[in-house]
């Protein structure tokens, strides 16, 4: 029920269409997403083609662009896939796991559209999606919902400065418990002291740049 109403919700709320996803991909494609840039794929050699080497992805952020191009996506429009996928180097604990299954999807934008209202008009959408299928889940099994109705936005610059002794986990826990749902807005790049402003990010694609009201 989760899998195909969320889905369904989110196809309608963003304009999406739904692809199939890569089980595998050429090390040479250079498609892989690089994470961090030190963890290890989980890579093979074919029986009948030892020359080439392939690797399970660890997700699809690369080939997800590549798509919208193959697919000749226009603009307004996007795709999403259910990914499946390997992480070896990954902390095991109670929300992460070697093996990865997620909702992977990626739109088509104009260079007008890249901006933060556009961001947050996007995230509301999503968010509407998982809560309106919380709701659902709740009718069906008799469950208490838990989400609100709304979707707090929270800058990582703000939580720097409201909570400076807070580790990044400890600020998003912080406001999960307050807002009980957080989009937490810029999360890459660095501090004007060289240190992370919140945590690792890919170091080849993750946007550090765009425009934001709080600097």
């Amino acid at each position: 029920l989760i899998k195909t109403s969320f889905e369904d919700k989110l196809k309608a709320n963003v304009n999406l269409t739904r692809v199939s996803a890569p089980m595998f991909l050429a090390k040479s494609s250079g498609f892989n997403d690089n994470l961090n840039g030190i963890e290890r794929p989980a890579t093979f050699a074919p029986r009948d083609f030892e020359d080439v080497k392939l690797e399970v992805p660890f997700s699809l952020a690369k080939w997800k662009r590549w798509a919208l191009h193959y697919y000749e996506v226009p603009a307004g429009q996007g795709i999403v896939t259910d990914f499946r996928g390997l992480r070896c180097d990954d902390d095991v604990d109670f929300t992460h796991s070697l093996y990865v299954d997620q909702f992977d999807w990626e739109k088509h934008i104009t260079t007008e559209d890249r901006n933060e209202e556009y961001l947050k008009d996007t995230v509301k959408k999503i968010y509407s999606a998982l809560y309106e299928t919380e709701k659902e889940l709740a009718a069906k099994f008799g469950v208490e919902p838990c989400l609100p109705e709304e979707i707090t936005f929270v800058s990582s610059d703000v939580g720097n400065e409201e909570y400076p002794d807070a580790t990044a986990k400890e600020r998003e826990d912080i406001y999960c418990k307050k807002h009980k749902a957080v989009f937490y807005m810029g999360i890459g790049g660095k501090k004007a002291d060289g240190s992370l402003r919140h945590d690792g990010r890919a170091p080849d694609y993750d946007d550090w740049i765009t425009n934001r009201s709080c600097g």
